[in-house]
C-alpha cells in the first residue's frame, strides 16, 4: 500500500542505469510525486551504463543529473576502473572481487546527500543489496544506516536513505520489477555487464561471463 505522506515527498534515486537501480526507479515512481535521478561517471569500465541511464530517464520523463567524478579512478585500486581482469580477486583485498571500488558507495551517497539538500529532497533511494551481492562491504545494511546517520549529523538534516532491495535475492528483484511495472524497461534498457558488452540476451544486455552478468542471469532464470 502506498503511503499518503510519501506522495507529498520528493525522492532522489542514485541511478547507475543497471538492473537494481532501474528497479528502484520504478519503485520510487510508484511512491513519490517528484523524482530525480543522479548518476556518476568515475571512469568505470562499463560507462555505457550511463548512456542507458540517460535513455531510461528520458523514457520515464525523469530529471537526470550525471556527475563527473572521474578523478576517483586515480585514487582507487579496482579492475572496474582500468583494463584488468574483472573476473579475478581484488589485487589487495583478496577476500573481495576485482570489481570492488573502495569507498564508491560512500562517495555516491555523500554527493547525492549534498544534492538532495540543495534540491529540498528528503528521501534518497539506492539499490544496494546485502542478500545477493558480490561481497562488497559497502552494500551492507549496517554501512547504509551508519552513513545515513553520519551525513545527517554533518549537515544538520533529516534525509532518509531507503534501500528497497536490501534483503531481496536477484530472483526477488526481478519479481519486484514486474510488480512495480518496470520489468520491460529493466530487460530492454538497463545495463549491468562489467565488460560493457551489448550482446542481447533474454535477461538483457551482457557478456554472460562477468560476475554482474552471472548474477543477473541466474536471478532471471530463477524468476522465470
Amino acid at each position: 500500500m502506498l503511503l499518503k505522506e510519501n506522495k507529498k515527498m520528493k525522492a532522489l534515486v542514485v541511478f547507475s542505469g543497471g538492473q537494481d537501480s532501474t528497479t528502484c526507479l520504478g519503485w520510487a515512481i510508484n511512491r513519490f510525486t517528484e523524482i530525480e535521478a543522479i548518476s556518476f561517471f568515475y571512469n568505470q569500465k562499463h560507462k555505457i551504463e550511463l548512456e542507458q541511464a540517460k535513455i531510461i530517464t528520458e523514457k520515464l520523463n525523469i530529471r537526470h543529473k550525471i556527475v563527473d567524478i572521474s578523478f576517483l579512478a586515480e585514487l582507487v585500486d579496482s579492475e572496474l576502473t582500468c583494463d584488468g581482469d574483472i573476473n579475478k580477486q581484488h589485487n589487495r583485498l583478496k577476500e573481495l572481487p576485482a570489481s570492488f571500488v573502495p569507498n564508491r558507495n560512500a562517495i555516491f551517497l555523500t554527493l547525492a546527500h549534498s544534492y538532495a539538500q540543495k534540491q529540498g529532497i528528503n528521501k534518497i533511494i539506492t539499490g544496494t543489496c546485502q542478500t545477493d551481492f558480490s561481497g562488497y562491504p559497502d552494500c551492507r545494511d549496517i554501512f547504509i544506516k551508519s552513513i545515513n546517520v553520519s551525513l545527517n549529523i554533518a549537515s544538520n538534516s533529516e534525509i532518509e536513505i531507503i534501500t528497497p532491495l536490501m534483503w531481496l535475492t536477484k530472483k526477488e528483484t526481478w519479481e519486484l520489477a514486474e510488480k512495480e511495472g518496470i520489468l520491460d524497461i529493466v530487460k530492454k534498457y538497463s545495463f549491468t555487464c562489467y565488460n560493457g558488452d551489448k550482446t542481447e540476451n533474454e535477461w538483457g544486455f551482457g557478456c554472460g561471463n562477468c560476475p554482474a552478468c552471472k548474477l543477473r542471469k541466474k536471478g532471471y532464470e530463477d524468476y522465470v
